[in-house]
């Protein structure tokens, strides 16, 4: 019997491909462009930021890597919680003093952030593929797979079978 394909996780991938995407975008004419990572800290400097150049490269290269393990789905997670942390600086650091609009940017990146920090990759990521702890199964289809391992490995006892 052939299961219907299952949408579940289709937004969680959806999601991953907005924030990875827009996370690397923002920050590669930083990487690529040394006067632009001079911009950058110029800019932190101004709003008063400690060690402005050490604090643009951090947060850049955490946006970089933390874009492309949010895109591929692997220790999400970890990437999640670097941007909650970037994110919540960023809010009170820069942007505390403008409107809601203007304040939309950066509040995306953090929710989406938390949202990834709660839910994980999903089954459509790396983690999905390599992690079955990161997929969530509901009780019935964790007994069948908790059945299909004892068959595959021995009888339901737990003894191996030559």
């Amino acid at each position: 019997m052939s299961q219907p394909f299952n949408l579940q996780g289709i937004g969680l991938v959806l999601m991953r491909l907005f924030i990875g995407v827009r996370l690397i975008y923002g920050v590669q004419d930083n990487v690529l462009h040394w006067e632009r990572m001079q911009e950058f800290e110029a800019f932190l400097a101004g709003v008063h930021f400690p060690f402005p150049l050490v604090c643009a490269f951090v947060s850049v290269y955490a946006q970089l890597f933390a874009g492309l393990m949010i895109l591929l789905g692997w220790k999400i997670r970890w990437a999640a919680a670097v941007m909650v942390f970037n994110f919540l600086v960023a809010l009170i650091m820069v942007h505390r003093e403008q409107n809601l609009e203007q304040m939309t940017p950066p509040l995306a990146m953090l929710f989406g952030s938390l949202l990834f920090l709660f839910e994980g990759a999903g089954p459509y990521s790396l983690a999905g593929r390599t992690n079955r702890s990161s997929v969530v199964l509901k009780p019935q289809e964790q007994h069948r797979y908790v059945q299909r391992q004892r068959e595959r490995i021995g009888d339901n006892n737990g003894h191996i079978v030559p």
